[in-house]
């Protein structure tokens, strides 16, 4: 009876031990009576063992994903700056905005990887103030405008103007992510529409960013808000990115007491936002007017 009790326990020792030394593979058998306590705790174990894997494959595509990101915009900058510097290439305007949009990258990888460290570290809170939301989504996308002016793109604003609500300014990176993505997604020259109205029976705002022609497959649509997974094509293969911004926006949606997805719409991809207009959350700071 001793040895029944305790070989189980040794096995568990053993696997904690494979654990400790970084071997997330380690699994302990699941023992003939699983409904004694030794039962359950080997399964609770082989649970453990199973998240703490998959931490760890997280952390290590995180690694390679932000590493390969860093990589590409360092290499094409290098190359520009090598290169002026041997006068191989004059450091006209047209060059000079290629080194510029590779410095938004950065920037751009950067600010997500800050983001993600405060969601991390659960470090967020809400500072409410009330806000017109029709003025707060022309500031969000006149700085979209300027970067993307290369391609030609029109972003269309369907909002009324006497819409008031609060929140945090912070929640401005929500639409920022959302509108980028939609952008980043569509073809030059084609147009992103962004409208919203109030949903007077729930007390919220509702915004619909529409990237028009394009869709994503229905059962990959959950995915694209997991934390490092690439961006999601009409096929549903990953077409690249650091797979942190919409990850990031689905926090900050949550964190305003509201929700984001993607809907049925046969203009193209659409990501429904909806958020209160007087979000009731908690960790919030002072209200300002």
């Amino acid at each position: 009876t001793s040895r029944h009790l305790t070989d189980p326990l040794g096995q568990m020792r053993d696997a904690a031990e494979r654990l400790s030394d970084g071997d997330y593979t380690a699994r302990v058998p699941d023992f003939s009576n699983k409904y004694d306590e030794v039962g359950q705790l080997a399964r609770a174990f082989n649970d453990m063992a199973e998240e703490l894997q998959h931490e760890d494959q997280l952390r290590r595509d995180m690694i390679a994903n932000v590493a390969h990101e860093l990589r590409t915009p360092v290499s094409a900058l290098q190359a520009m700056v090598e290169n002026m510097a041997d006068g191989v290439v004059e450091p006209n305007e047209k060059n000079m905005e290629s080194i510029l949009a590779q410095t938004h990258r950065l920037t751009d990888l950067i600010s997500f990887l800050l983001d993600l460290s405060r969601i991390e570290a659960g470090s967020s809170s809400l500072n409410i103030e009330e806000f017109n939301f029709a003025d707060f989504i022309d500031e969000t996308i006149a700085p979209l405008k300027l970067l993307d002016s290369s391609r030609g793109h029109d972003i269309e604003t369907h909002i009324p103007s006497n819409i008031v609500m609060e929140g945090d300014v912070d929640l401005r990176q929500l639409y920022t992510n959302i509108i980028a993505n939609a952008l980043k997604h569509s073809l030059d020259d084609a147009s992103v529409l962004v409208e919203a109205h109030v949903d007077d029976s729930r007390g919220t705002v509702v915004t619909n960013i529409v990237n028009f022609g394009s869709q994503i497959p229905e059962d990959v649509r959950h995915k694209i808000f997991q934390r490092f997974v690439m961006g999601i094509t009409t096929r549903g293969s990953e077409s690249g990115g650091t797979g942190l911004g919409l990850s990031i926006a689905k926090w900050a949606a949550t964190l305003h007491g509201g929700s984001i997805h993607v809907v049925d719409d046969s203009r193209g991809v659409d990501f429904e936002i909806v958020l209160p207009l007087h979000p009731d959350v908690e960790g919030t700071g002072p209200r300002k007017q």
